[in-house]
């Protein structure tokens, strides 16, 4: 049963550190739902890749923002805050318990912080053609134009994030105006309970190499194969994600399997590094747990008492 003023117990941390794990014992605990807050989950078809929920953990617990879009839609971060929000207020409303998981730290943030987001509708044609420019030019090109005209969110942003430094420029484009002017924080009206779950890197890295490997064994070259054949380009933004982008140079003769494999492996260890950007260690906000050290029965006591009272001191 949830509690009254209404509580959302989130779940983050980097990729392959056991947030879905932790996530099913919660729900099963609380009679909760998950509300997944991973910008790679939401396309249809995209599923071994993205290490999406199976089936028979989807019948552990109702699932919402998964394969919200084909793999060639698109969902803003204003579009996710908005259905995020629908989607826990309706667990709610059914009095049950909503968890807020992923590792999408953009998004993740956007929800908790309450981030007004500009509805500046995606400019293909401009992004397109700031993309050729920073695979050209460099991306440290447009990073130079987005800190003349937007030197705060310049600041803000790394430079090798370039998508971000594109829709940044975009909305100055479309608009005339800073994305960061059109930024306000409005924090929720309820209670957040914030999980980090992290463990030292090395051996993360080799639960990553794991995961990739059972991720090759359970069908990823035949799910690129299939998405391919269905005429979804390797240059879409859901296809340019980890391990397909990978799996279809292997398919279009570019590397071996094994090598594409092991682009894979070293590119998710790079993209758990831009994780901890967002999911800083010494954030007060975010309670860490060690996953090798953890007691995770004293950590369901605590969360079990924040959901009664809204108080969770250790």
């Amino acid at each position: 049963m949830t509690a009254n003023p209404p509580r959302l117990v989130t779940v983050i941390g980097p990729t392959a550190v056991g947030k879905t794990a932790l996530s099913l014992e919660l729900a099963q605990q609380l009679d909760g739902e998950i509300v997944s807050a991973d910008s790679r989950q939401i396309y249809r078809g995209m599923d071994i890749g993205t290490a999406k929920a199976t089936p028979a953990e989807r019948a552990r617990a109702p699932h919402h923002l998964l394969d919200v879009v084909p793999p060639d839609g698109e969902l803003t971060l204003a579009h996710f805050r908005q259905l995020a929000d629908e989607a826990i207020r309706s667990i709610w409303a059914r009095d049950r318990a909503p968890l807020l998981v992923g590792g999408t730290g953009q998004w993740v943030w956007a929800l908790l912080e309450g981030w007004t987001v500009p509805e500046v509708p995606p400019n293909r044609a401009l992004r397109q053609a700031l993309a050729a420019r920073a695979a050209s030019e460099g991306h440290h090109a447009l990073h130079l134009e987005l800190a003349a005209v937007d030197p705060v969110a310049a600041a803000q942003i790394d430079a090798r994030n370039v998508r971000r430094v594109i829709r940044a420029l975009e909305v100055h484009h479309v608009t005339g105006k800073p994305i960061s002017a059109l930024q306000r924080k409005d924090p929720p009206d309820y209670g957040v309970f914030i999980i980090g779950l992290t463990m030292p890197r090395e051996m993360l890295y080799e639960r990553i190499d794991r995961r990739v490997d059972g991720m090759i064994a359970a069908g990823l070259v035949d799910e690129v194969r299939e998405l391919l054949r269905q005429g979804y380009d390797e240059q879409l933004p859901s296809m340019s994600g980890l391990g397909y982008r990978q799996i279809a140079q292997y398919l279009c003769g570019e590397c071996s399997l094994d090598e594409a494999t092991a682009l894979i492996k070293r590119d998710t260890r790079r993209f758990v590094r831009q994780q901890y950007n967002w999911f800083r260690p010494r954030d007060v906000r975010i309670n860490w747990y060690d996953v090798t050290t953890w007691d995770s029965s004293a950590l369901q006591q605590r969360v079990a008492r924040f959901m009664a009272t809204g108080h969770d001191a250790p």
